[in-house]
């Protein structure tokens, strides 16, 4: 009896089936189709209309939950669009057209706040962006047009902190200004066609420390802020060298042979630097020296190993194995070139 039952069972879900997933003579899929995975699992559901989806068409997650659903207003064109996790959460909600988002797309974090509002034009983004931090403050801002970011542009840096600037067909233009939490200008500069171009300043407690000058996403120059013992500005390829006098002050060596000895440390002079010119010879003893002086190795009165630099400091300057390994290395593309 029970076997019978389930024979019976069997052939009915069958005929359902068999009355559900429906193709014509063209091979189009039409009225109710039911799609499952190998285990049984459905993977979705939904009415076709000649092949087209149409009306409310549901995916599935593997473990069964709804994972997207679309609202057909055209079959197979235009819908509104839901999309969850795997634990139910909802993600994201837009609108499709030929299966291209379009029109306004808001996303959505675990606990429901949103995080994202874009817009798009036939999957093309096109219009506002707006990005909302765990607070639900803009964390930045920005145009599209056709993929490209187009129009003022702006950034928030921690809480008060931000970033403006302009945007034009995908590059920089025009001035970028930086803003801390006290909203104290941090820095400055000038772009043209997406590069930096003309002037470019940074800023601590409203003084300026760094002003480069840059032609074509070149630089140009950059002078620095030394206290040495009143505040002058120097240009880093005037330096030559530079290592700590005691655990608060720096001597600056120029290209001349001028000794500087500066009110700031070693680390906010090469935070002010900040060139690949300059590279640590010395890590023990914190001296850095520019590449451009470094013309190889030499050895002192008692044979030690030493830095040949020019200009020559009042000092020997013993390489740490990271310099020694640069310079080898140097010299061997040297021969070989």
């Amino acid at each position: 009896m029970k076997a019978r039952i389930i024979v019976i069972a069997l052939l009915c879900m069958g005929i359902a089936c068999q009355a559900q997933n429906k193709v014509d003579r063209q091979g189009r899929k039409q009225g109710h189709w039911v799609k499952t995975d190998r285990n049984g699992a459905k993977i979705y559901e939904g009415d076709f209309i000649d092949g087209q989806e149409s009306g409310v068409f549901k995916y599935f997650w593997p473990n069964g939950t709804l994972k997207m659903q679309n609202t057909f207003s055209v079959p197979g064109k235009y819908c509104s669009h839901e999309a969850w996790d795997e634990q139910g959460n909802l993600v994201a909600r837009g609108f499709y057209n030929q299966k291209n988002r379009d029109s306004v797309w808001t996303f959505y974090n675990q606990e429901g706040k949103v995080v994202k509002i874009a817009t798009y034009r036939m999957g093309v983004k096109y219009g506002m962006h707006v990005v909302f931090n765990a607070n639900g403050d803009t964390a930045e801002s920005q145009n599209w047009t056709d993929n490209h970011r187009n129009g003022p542009w702006y950034r928030r840096i921690g809480k008060k902190g931000y970033m403006r600037g302009t945007y034009v067909m995908g590059g920089l233009e025009g001035r970028l200004v930086e803003y801390n939490e006290e909203g104290e200008l941090v820095r400055e500069g000038n772009y043209k066609n997406g590069l930096k171009d003309g002037s470019y300043r940074f800023y601590q407690l409203g003084q300026l420390i760094v002003d480069e000058k840059w032609g074509n996403g070149q630089l140009i120059d950059r002078k620095i802020l030394l206290t040495a013992p009143t505040p002058m500005y120097i240009s880093i390829y005037e330096i030559a060298y530079f290592h700590p006098k005691g655990s608060k002050y720096a001597v600056v060596y120029k290209m001349d042979g001028t000794q500087l000895t500066c009110q700031e440390d070693v680390t906010t002079i090469g935070d002010r630097i900040r060139s690949d010119m300059f590279s640590f010879v010395d890590r023990k003893s914190r001296i850095s020296a520019n590449v451009n002086c470094i013309k190889g190795l030499t050895k002192d009165s008692a044979g030690r190993v030493i830095l040949d630099l020019d200009p020559k400091p009042q000092f020997s300057v013993f390489p740490d194995n990271d310099c020694l390994k640069m310079i080898r290395s140097v010299q061997r593309t040297d021969k070989l070139d």
